[in-house]
Protein backbone atom coordinates (compact mmCIF):
# COMPACT_ATOMS: atom_id res chain seq x y z
CA UNK A 1 0.00 0.00 0.00
CA UNK A 2 1.38 3.44 -1.09
CA UNK A 3 1.19 6.28 1.62
CA UNK A 4 0.13 9.32 0.28
CA UNK A 5 2.28 12.56 1.38
CA UNK A 6 0.00 15.42 1.26
CA UNK A 7 1.51 18.58 -0.84
CA UNK A 8 2.90 21.35 1.35
CA UNK A 9 1.61 24.85 0.14
CA UNK A 10 4.63 26.62 -1.14
CA UNK A 11 4.96 30.22 0.73
CA UNK A 12 5.92 32.85 -1.80
CA UNK A 13 7.97 32.12 -5.16
CA UNK A 14 11.82 31.66 -5.49
CA UNK A 15 13.66 35.17 -7.21
CA UNK A 16 16.93 32.32 -8.07
CA UNK A 17 14.67 30.12 -10.48
CA UNK A 18 14.70 31.22 -13.68
CA UNK A 19 11.27 29.14 -14.70
CA UNK A 20 9.25 30.99 -11.77
CA UNK A 21 11.29 34.24 -12.22
CA UNK A 22 10.09 34.58 -16.31
CA UNK A 23 6.46 33.64 -14.95
CA UNK A 24 6.12 36.15 -12.56
CA UNK A 25 7.98 39.22 -14.76
CA UNK A 26 5.31 37.92 -17.59
CA UNK A 27 2.55 38.47 -14.47
CA UNK A 28 3.73 41.97 -13.60
CA UNK A 29 4.04 43.00 -17.22
CA UNK A 30 0.27 42.31 -16.89
CA UNK A 31 -0.15 44.64 -14.17
CA UNK A 32 1.81 47.03 -15.12
CA UNK A 33 -0.63 47.55 -18.19
CA UNK A 34 -3.74 47.69 -15.74
CA UNK A 35 -5.70 50.41 -15.26
CA UNK A 36 -7.33 48.86 -12.06
CA UNK A 37 -3.83 49.36 -9.99
CA UNK A 38 -2.94 52.32 -7.95
CA UNK A 39 -0.34 54.56 -10.17
CA UNK A 40 2.62 53.23 -8.14
CA UNK A 41 2.71 49.58 -10.03
CA UNK A 42 1.01 51.12 -13.32
CA UNK A 43 3.38 52.31 -15.99
CA UNK A 44 2.99 56.13 -16.69
CA UNK A 45 5.37 58.85 -17.93
CA UNK A 46 6.07 59.04 -14.32
CA UNK A 47 6.66 55.65 -13.35
CA UNK A 48 8.90 53.35 -15.73
CA UNK A 49 7.78 50.02 -16.54
CA UNK A 50 10.91 48.47 -14.53
CA UNK A 51 9.82 50.51 -11.15
CA UNK A 52 6.34 49.38 -11.92
CA UNK A 53 7.19 46.04 -12.61
CA UNK A 54 9.19 45.60 -9.20
CA UNK A 55 6.77 47.50 -7.31
CA UNK A 56 4.22 44.50 -8.81
CA UNK A 57 6.74 41.63 -8.48
CA UNK A 58 7.07 42.49 -4.71
CA UNK A 59 3.24 42.60 -4.01
CA UNK A 60 2.82 39.12 -5.46
CA UNK A 61 5.52 38.05 -3.11
CA UNK A 62 3.48 39.42 -0.13
CA UNK A 63 0.18 38.21 -1.35
CA UNK A 64 1.57 34.70 -1.59
CA UNK A 65 2.93 35.15 1.60
CA UNK A 66 -0.35 36.43 3.46
CA UNK A 67 -2.63 34.36 1.18
CA UNK A 68 -4.49 37.22 -0.53
CA UNK A 69 -4.95 38.37 -3.54
CA UNK A 70 -2.31 40.27 -5.39
CA UNK A 71 -4.84 43.16 -6.60
CA UNK A 72 -6.16 43.25 -3.18
CA UNK A 73 -2.31 43.90 -1.90
CA UNK A 74 -2.14 46.23 -4.29
CA UNK A 75 -5.35 48.29 -3.57
CA UNK A 76 -4.53 48.15 0.17
CA UNK A 77 -0.82 48.77 0.66
CA UNK A 78 0.32 52.30 0.22
CA UNK A 79 4.09 54.00 1.17
CA UNK A 80 3.69 55.95 3.80
CA UNK A 81 7.06 58.18 4.90
CA UNK A 82 8.61 55.71 2.67
CA UNK A 83 7.56 52.63 4.82
CA UNK A 84 5.18 50.11 3.38
CA UNK A 85 1.30 49.90 5.39
CA UNK A 86 -1.77 48.61 5.30
CA UNK A 87 -5.18 50.07 5.41
CA UNK A 88 -6.80 49.51 8.55
CA UNK A 89 -9.91 47.52 6.65
CA UNK A 90 -7.35 45.13 4.69
CA UNK A 91 -5.92 44.17 7.85
CA UNK A 92 -9.48 43.49 9.66
CA UNK A 93 -10.50 41.33 6.45
CA UNK A 94 -7.24 39.79 6.59
CA UNK A 95 -7.91 38.39 9.92
CA UNK A 96 -11.60 37.51 9.55
CA UNK A 97 -10.82 35.12 6.30
CA UNK A 98 -7.70 33.54 7.52
CA UNK A 99 -9.49 30.64 8.64
CA UNK A 100 -7.37 30.57 11.85
CA UNK A 101 -9.71 33.07 13.94
CA UNK A 102 -13.52 33.70 14.57
CA UNK A 103 -14.20 37.36 13.12
CA UNK A 104 -12.68 40.72 15.23
CA UNK A 105 -15.32 41.93 18.00
CA UNK A 106 -14.94 45.09 19.86
CA UNK A 107 -15.97 46.04 23.34
CA UNK A 108 -16.32 49.79 24.05
CA UNK A 109 -16.70 51.31 28.10
CA UNK A 110 -17.28 54.80 28.87
CA UNK A 111 -14.74 55.75 31.65
CA UNK A 112 -15.84 59.15 32.05
CA UNK A 113 -14.95 62.59 31.23
CA UNK A 114 -11.12 63.24 30.96
CA UNK A 115 -10.19 66.15 32.60
CA UNK A 116 -7.55 68.24 31.95
CA UNK A 117 -4.92 65.93 30.16
CA UNK A 118 -0.99 66.61 29.89
CA UNK A 119 0.88 65.51 26.72
CA UNK A 120 3.99 66.00 24.97
CA UNK A 121 4.33 67.87 21.30
CA UNK A 122 7.09 68.14 20.13
CA UNK A 123 7.87 71.81 18.29
CA UNK A 124 10.51 72.80 15.69
CA UNK A 125 13.22 75.66 16.90
CA UNK A 126 14.63 77.20 13.92
CA UNK A 127 17.57 78.64 16.66
CA UNK A 128 18.63 74.99 17.51
CA UNK A 129 17.25 73.48 14.05
CA UNK A 130 15.60 70.49 15.82
CA UNK A 131 12.30 69.47 17.46
CA UNK A 132 12.27 70.01 21.45
CA UNK A 133 9.62 68.38 23.53
CA UNK A 134 7.00 70.97 24.77
CA UNK A 135 4.55 69.70 27.55
CA UNK A 136 1.04 70.67 26.65
CA UNK A 137 -2.44 70.63 28.32
CA UNK A 138 -5.57 69.20 26.80
CA UNK A 139 -8.88 70.21 28.04
CA UNK A 140 -10.99 67.12 27.80
CA UNK A 141 -13.70 68.49 30.10
CA UNK A 142 -16.80 67.88 27.45
CA UNK A 143 -15.00 64.75 26.25
CA UNK A 144 -15.58 61.33 27.06
CA UNK A 145 -12.81 59.05 27.83
CA UNK A 146 -13.97 55.89 25.63
CA UNK A 147 -11.92 52.79 26.30
CA UNK A 148 -11.56 49.77 23.51
CA UNK A 149 -10.57 46.66 23.14
CA UNK A 150 -10.73 44.40 20.18
CA UNK A 151 -11.23 40.63 21.08
CA UNK A 152 -12.13 37.01 19.53
CA UNK A 153 -10.98 33.41 19.87
CA UNK A 154 -8.85 30.69 18.24
CA UNK A 155 -10.77 28.33 16.06
CA UNK A 156 -11.68 25.63 18.00
CA UNK A 157 -10.67 27.51 21.01
CA UNK A 158 -12.80 29.45 24.46
CA UNK A 159 -10.15 31.03 25.10
CA UNK A 160 -10.81 34.63 24.73
CA UNK A 161 -7.97 36.95 22.90
CA UNK A 162 -7.95 40.44 23.67
CA UNK A 163 -5.57 43.40 22.51
CA UNK A 164 -4.07 45.83 24.49
CA UNK A 165 -6.90 48.62 25.55
CA UNK A 166 -7.20 51.42 23.28
CA UNK A 167 -8.17 54.81 24.86
CA UNK A 168 -9.23 58.08 23.79
CA UNK A 169 -6.51 59.38 27.03
CA UNK A 170 -3.96 57.31 25.31
CA UNK A 171 -4.79 58.99 21.89
CA UNK A 172 -3.92 62.69 23.59
CA UNK A 173 -1.32 60.99 25.57
CA UNK A 174 1.02 60.18 22.86
CA UNK A 175 -0.41 62.92 20.06
CA UNK A 176 -2.66 61.52 17.70
CA UNK A 177 -5.91 62.95 19.13
CA UNK A 178 -4.39 66.43 18.82
CA UNK A 179 -2.61 66.26 15.39
CA UNK A 180 -3.29 68.43 12.86
CA UNK A 181 -6.15 67.05 10.58
CA UNK A 182 -6.45 64.41 12.55
CA UNK A 183 -9.62 61.99 12.43
CA UNK A 184 -9.97 60.97 16.10
CA UNK A 185 -11.96 63.85 17.04
CA UNK A 186 -14.19 63.36 14.29
CA UNK A 187 -14.48 59.78 14.20
CA UNK A 188 -13.27 58.51 17.24
CA UNK A 189 -15.21 55.19 17.51
CA UNK A 190 -13.90 54.18 14.22
CA UNK A 191 -10.50 55.04 14.86
CA UNK A 192 -10.48 53.16 17.77
CA UNK A 193 -11.55 50.16 16.27
CA UNK A 194 -8.37 50.12 14.05
CA UNK A 195 -6.14 50.72 16.58
CA UNK A 196 -7.06 47.83 18.79
CA UNK A 197 -7.63 45.55 15.73
CA UNK A 198 -3.96 46.88 14.83
CA UNK A 199 -3.08 45.71 18.47
CA UNK A 200 -4.72 42.40 18.49
CA UNK A 201 -2.82 41.78 15.09
CA UNK A 202 0.50 42.26 16.04
CA UNK A 203 0.15 40.65 19.16
CA UNK A 204 -1.24 37.35 18.37
CA UNK A 205 -0.76 37.02 14.72
CA UNK A 206 1.99 39.47 13.28
CA UNK A 207 2.77 37.08 10.22
CA UNK A 208 -0.38 38.48 8.54
CA UNK A 209 0.54 41.94 9.00
CA UNK A 210 4.12 41.34 8.11
CA UNK A 211 5.13 43.64 10.91
CA UNK A 212 3.76 46.47 8.70
CA UNK A 213 2.22 49.12 10.47
CA UNK A 214 -1.59 50.43 9.36
CA UNK A 215 -1.84 53.79 7.58
CA UNK A 216 -3.56 55.35 10.06
CA UNK A 217 -0.15 54.04 12.28
CA UNK A 218 2.10 55.52 10.29
CA UNK A 219 0.88 58.68 9.81
CA UNK A 220 0.35 59.23 13.85
CA UNK A 221 3.87 58.44 14.52
CA UNK A 222 5.49 60.27 11.77
CA UNK A 223 8.75 58.36 11.94
CA UNK A 224 10.25 61.19 9.20
CA UNK A 225 10.36 63.39 12.32
CA UNK A 226 12.33 60.92 14.80
CA UNK A 227 14.82 60.43 11.64
CA UNK A 228 15.11 64.13 11.11
CA UNK A 229 15.87 64.59 14.82
CA UNK A 230 18.27 62.22 15.22
CA UNK A 231 20.62 63.28 11.79
CA UNK A 232 20.27 66.67 13.69
CA UNK A 233 21.69 65.48 16.76
CA UNK A 234 24.73 63.52 15.31
CA UNK A 235 25.52 66.91 13.30
CA UNK A 236 25.57 68.99 16.35
CA UNK A 237 27.69 66.15 18.22
CA UNK A 238 29.89 66.10 15.53
CA UNK A 239 30.64 69.74 15.05
CA UNK A 240 30.95 69.94 18.69
CA UNK A 241 33.49 67.62 19.20
CA UNK A 242 35.62 68.49 16.21
CA UNK A 243 38.81 69.89 16.76
CA UNK A 244 39.12 70.10 20.42
CA UNK A 245 43.36 70.10 20.16
CA UNK A 246 44.46 73.06 18.03
CA UNK A 247 48.11 71.96 15.98
CA UNK A 248 50.28 74.46 15.58
CA UNK A 249 53.70 74.88 13.89
CA UNK A 250 55.50 75.44 17.33
CA UNK A 251 56.29 71.79 19.21
CA UNK A 252 56.70 73.63 21.87
CA UNK A 253 53.38 74.54 22.08
CA UNK A 254 52.01 71.11 22.22
CA UNK A 255 51.38 68.87 26.10
CA UNK A 256 53.96 67.12 26.14
CA UNK A 257 53.34 66.24 29.74
CA UNK A 258 52.68 62.60 29.72
CA UNK A 259 55.07 61.58 27.56
CA UNK A 260 58.04 59.45 28.71
CA UNK A 261 60.44 61.34 26.56
CA UNK A 262 60.92 64.95 26.48
CA UNK A 263 60.23 66.75 23.25
CA UNK A 264 64.31 67.62 23.50
CA UNK A 265 64.99 64.47 23.63
CA UNK A 266 62.92 63.56 20.41
CA UNK A 267 64.30 65.81 18.79
CA UNK A 268 68.26 65.34 19.68
CA UNK A 269 67.28 61.48 18.74
CA UNK A 270 65.65 62.05 15.47
CA UNK A 271 68.58 64.53 14.54
CA UNK A 272 71.13 61.89 15.27
CA UNK A 273 69.02 59.20 12.92
CA UNK A 274 69.19 61.18 10.38
CA UNK A 275 72.70 61.55 10.58
CA UNK A 276 73.70 57.62 10.69
CA UNK A 277 71.48 57.21 7.74
CA UNK A 278 73.40 59.73 5.76
CA UNK A 279 76.73 58.03 6.24
CA UNK A 280 75.30 54.34 4.95
CA UNK A 281 76.87 53.37 1.74
CA UNK A 282 74.32 53.33 -1.22
CA UNK A 283 72.08 55.73 -0.12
Amino acid sequence: MTAVVPQQNQVGFNFFDPVQFDTIQRICKMFANSELVPDMYKVSDKNSIEKAMANCMIAIEVAQRIGASPLMVMQNMAPIYGKPSWSSKFLVATVNTCGRFNPLQYRFVEKGMLGMVDYVEYVYDNTTKRKNAVTKQFDGRKTMDIECVAFTTAKGSDKVLESSPVSVRLAIQEGWYTKNGSKWQTMTRQMLMYRAASFWTSAYAPELSMGMRTVEEMQDIQDADYQEVVENTAAEEKAERANKVNIGSDIADTDTSNSETPNNESVETKTETAKEEQKIPGF
